[in-house]
């Protein structure tokens, strides 16, 4: 969950304004949560304290903050006045999902909540297959963290739920997609290519596309397998307000820490 919120925080500088260059200051005042962030949250109360009921949640926190930096996507935004799913595959379902992976330790049960938290909004089968690949990756990466081969491993979830399991970068350079087919194996590339955590946020959001979506996904996995530093668990920590913190120190009291270094 942490590792999504700092790529969410270091990534949301540059959702309208790329860079390709990966040396960039990982926090400034520049920096803030996004919605990504919210719908982080809003996911890992709705499993902690109201029964999976992610529509309330996501509801009830993204109306608490109706007017996050970068703000709501169009059609989201109108979801939170009329919560009816709408056929999307955007990519919004794979950025909020990890808590899924964290809260919820049998491989079903992963992939039917993973399935459940997406449907709700994001119900086209493109929607959900990458919500489910995003949360299989994750649990994959918490079974190898930092073994020989383990970065290979993770990405047989993309495999397992239809991907290519190769990324000719190349493409996906400078351009703001949206939606799962591409953001996906981005996401897979850049903790592919990385060799600590850090490294894996640096390499997502530098691709110059959906930088702080791409920093979240890339981060959720990124997490699971090298885990967090304090240092960056304390920095993003600064940015949210005491009822988000409430949350997170919750989820790390369910997960034993959620793999914080």
């Amino acid at each position: 969950m942490i590792g999504a919120i700092i790529g969410d925080i270091a990534g949301s500088r540059f959702e309208f304004n790329p860079t390709n260059d990966e040396r960039f200051e990982l926090f400034t005042t520049q920096c803030d949560f996004t919605d990504d962030t919210i719908c982080t949250v809003a996911i890992a109360d709705a499993i902690m304290n109201r029964n999976n009921d992610f529509v309330g949640s996501l509801l009830y926190w993204c109306n608490r903050y109706p007017h996050p930096m970068g703000g709501y996507g169009g059609r989201f935004l109108q979801w939170l006045s009329n919560p009816v799913p709408y056929d999307s595959f955007g990519n919004g379902s794979a950025m909020r999902v990890s808590p899924v992976s964290w809260l919820y330790d049998d491989p079903d049960d992963i992939k039917r909540v993973a399935a459940e938290q997406s449907a709700v909004s994001h119900n086209h089968e493109e929607g959900i297959r990458g919500a489910v690949c995003v949360a299989e990756a994750i649990h994959i990466a918490r079974s190898y963290q930092r073994v020989r081969d383990g970065k290979w491993i993770v990405s047989q979830a993309l495999q397992f739920n239809g991907y290519q399991t190769t990324c000719n970068i190349k493409q996906y350079k400078n351009k703001f997609y949206e939606t799962m087919p591409e953001t996906i194996p981005v996401a897979f590339w850049s903790f592919r290519e990385s060799h600590d955590f850090e490294s894996a946020i640096r390499k997502a959001i530098a691709v110059g596309g959906d930088a702080d979506t791409l920093g979240a996904i890339t981060g959720s996995i990124a997490q699971a397998y090298w885990g967090v530093p304090r240092a960056l668990y304390d920095a993003a920590m600064d940015y949210l307000p005491d009822d988000m913190k409430s949350i997170v120190e919750q989820f790390n009291s369910y997960t034993h820490g959620q793999n914080i270094v």
